[in-house]
């Protein structure tokens, strides 16, 4: 008997992420919970202590309550009413995953969460909330939309859901590892010290590192706590001066990791986490806490024992963002590996679909295939987006068993990436199964002339990426059309593939700075019908203008494979374009020519052929 197509990948599963049969039932169970303790309602976000885009699976409270699966949401459920408030990339996903007649799905632009809750809590209501699971500015937001309507807001001690979810997953128990000195390019000790020195310039005692991402990063380690990205799920604390605690479970620690952090700190459980904030408020330390990732509890403790809490910006989070050399060439190497393993999806794909036997789940099992040849693969990067026809307009789709579409004529769209030790990747590519129509031809050309303007501009120092989004988006708007998420976003060294702060978007404030990896992904959807969007990672890098006497930056491009041809309309490309498309397809055969060959090879020579 032959494997299926979705039997054979290893990290992604095609089954139906929810059962809107099992809402009802657990909302109710909710609001009696919700009586018994003396409160109106209660807020549930898609949210675990860290605030990530990933939560483990015993953290998916929204998804356990509500069925709704997306990265971002809040549900509210009072005693006659629930909303589930979502951004507009989810408002197709969360009806069709929610029980409409329990739970309204509300689009966030229109009805953000606090503008609910002055129109719908009660006068007197009692409005429950777990403070693990919101920011310092969070509850604040939520104090004042709370007051407004005339209400109470109440921190819980105990999360109300968890003595619902009778089949709750255990807490994750991957392995803490080392990670490679040669790939990570500075060690944990001047890192520590670089960080010392910024807590010493902004006037505080210690911080508390409440973002896995930096706690990965600044102490050279790796986990598996949530899917898809190489995190440990912990906690540190890194006071001004001495020694820094890391709060991580001690049987999950491997003893290469463990002696690591050893020698410049000490390891305690998570239980001692509350013992130390205590401490240093009775010390009456002043301590930063992230304002994007540290729970609301972390303030309170401090607080509560005398100390000061300070909600600000993280240091790390910029030194992160900044790639040294070692991160940059690892990059480099992970996207030439990647990029052979696209060629050989790419060209496979276009034997095969034409004869119409392919689905989307069939692309991604191929997909992943190649990838794992490379014999260096950890995970996807995130869950494939691999969307035929209509599916391809869904920004965020992801094929389930049922969703599942024969991939026919018109247009294909897949985004994925790959985690390697040396490097995270993240590409799309649109191809054309079949004839394309003129109006597919228009609107791939406009997304890749906004793709090149931001492949090819140059910034002065300062510039943020608010400042470049709108490049991206002129060749569509000239035609009366956009796009409604982000240019680009940043991306991690064997971390997350959505890092930040940088950003190219129009909320994209943070200065672009020489090597910070973005990508460079416009698009462009027509519900029901097709969607279209092309993406590269690039690095910002200083570039040198004769005569020029400011600090000027651009773009090194680091993803390699080919544009889709069939779906270039020449007539709307300038010679500076054409130019730019014809430079880039020589280093793609170059780089990854010597790494595929066959059918894969004859392929690639003729994508690459000079327009």
């Amino acid at each position: 008997m032959t494997e299926s197509p979705a039997s054979s990948c290893r990290f992604q599963s095609f089954s139906e992420p929810s059962d809107p049969s099992q809402v009802a039932g657990r909302v109710a169970a909710l609001r009696r919970a919700l009586a018994a303790q003396g409160l109106d309602g209660f807020i549930v976000p898609r949210a675990d202590e860290h605030q990530g885009e990933y939560v483990p699976a015993h953290m998916a409270r929204l998804a356990w309550l509500t069925g709704f699966t997306g990265s971002a949401g809040n549900a509210i459920v009072l005693a006659d009413k629930a909303a589930l408030i979502v951004d507009g990339r989810y408002t197709i996903q969360s009806a069709a995953q929610t029980d409409k007649n329990v739970v309204t799905p509300t689009k966030m632009e229109e009805t953000p969460l606090e503008r609910w809750i002055e129109t719908n809590l009660p006068a007197g209501g009692k409005l429950g909330y777990d403070p693990w699971l919101h920011t310092v500015d969070g509850v604040a937001k939520l104090e004042k939309a709370v007051s407004a309507a005339g209400g109470e807001l109440v921190a819980v001690a105990k999360n109300p859901i968890d003595a619902l979810w009778s089949d709750r997953p255990a807490p994750p128990a991957a392995p803490v590892k080392a990670h490679r000195a040669d790939f990570a390019g500075e060690d944990t000790a001047h890192k520590l010290a670089r960080i010392q020195e910024a807590l010493t310039k902004a006037k505080v005692d210690a911080l508390v590192v409440s973002d896995p991402h930096a706690l990965a990063w600044t102490f050279n380690i790796r986990g598996g706590d949530v899917e898809h990205t190489p995190l440990p799920l912990g906690y540190a604390i890194v006071p001004r001066e001495g020694r820094p605690t890391v709060f991580l479970a001690p049987e999950k620690v491997t003893n290469e990791a463990g002696d690591a952090i050893g020698a410049v700190g000490e390891i305690a459980p998570p239980a001692a986490l509350e013992q130390q904030l205590r401490a240093l408020g009775a010390a009456k330390a002043k301590v930063r806490l992230d304002s994007t990732t540290a729970a609301a509890a972390l303030a309170t403790l401090i607080r509560d024992a005398g100390g000061t809490p300070d909600a600000g910006t993280d240091p790390i989070a910029l030194m992160k963002a900044r790639k040294n050399e070692a991160e940059l060439k690892g990059a480099r190497d992970a996207h030439q590996r990647d990029g052979a393993a696209i060629v050989n999806f790419l060209s496979w794909l276009a034997r095969e679909a034409p004869k119409g036997g392919l689905t989307e789940i069939d692309a991604v099992a191929a997909l992943e295939a190649e990838r794992l040849k490379t014999g260096l693969l950890k995970d996807v990067s995130f869950t494939t987006i691999a969307g035929a026809g209509p599916n391809a307009a869904l920004p965020h789709y992801r094929v389930t068993d049922s969703s599942n579409r024969r991939i026919e004529p018109g247009i294909f769209l897949v985004d994925s990436g790959g985690q390697y030790e040396d490097g995270t990747t993240d590409i799309t590519r649109t191809m054309a199964i079949g004839e394309p129509s003129d109006e597919m031809r228009d609107r791939y050309t406009r997304v890749l002339k906004g793709h090149l303007a931001i492949s090819r501009v140059v910034f002065v120092k300062g510039t943020s990426g608010a400042q470049l989004d709108a490049l991206a988006r002129l060749p569509l708007w000239q035609a009366g059309l956009d796009f409604d998420h982000g240019t680009g976003h940043g991306v991690g060294s064997f971390l997350s593939v959505h890092e930040g702060p940088q950003r190219l978007s129009k909320l994209g404030t943070t200065p672009l700075e020489p090597g910070m990896i973005l990508s460079n992904e416009p698009g462009y959807y027509k519900q029901g019908e097709y969607g279209i969007r092309i993406e590269n990672l690039i690095v910002v890098e200083e570039r040198i203008i004769p005569g020029g006497d400011r600090t000027i930056y651009g773009f090194e491009t680091i993803t390699w494979a080919p544009y889709e041809r069939a779906l270039i309309d020449l007539k709307l490309l300038d010679e500076g374009e054409i130019a730019w498309i014809n430079a880039y397809h020589a280093q793609v055969w170059s780089n990854l020519a010597p790494l595929v060959e066959g059918e894969a090879k004859s392929w690639l020579e003729a994508a690459c052929l000079p327009l």
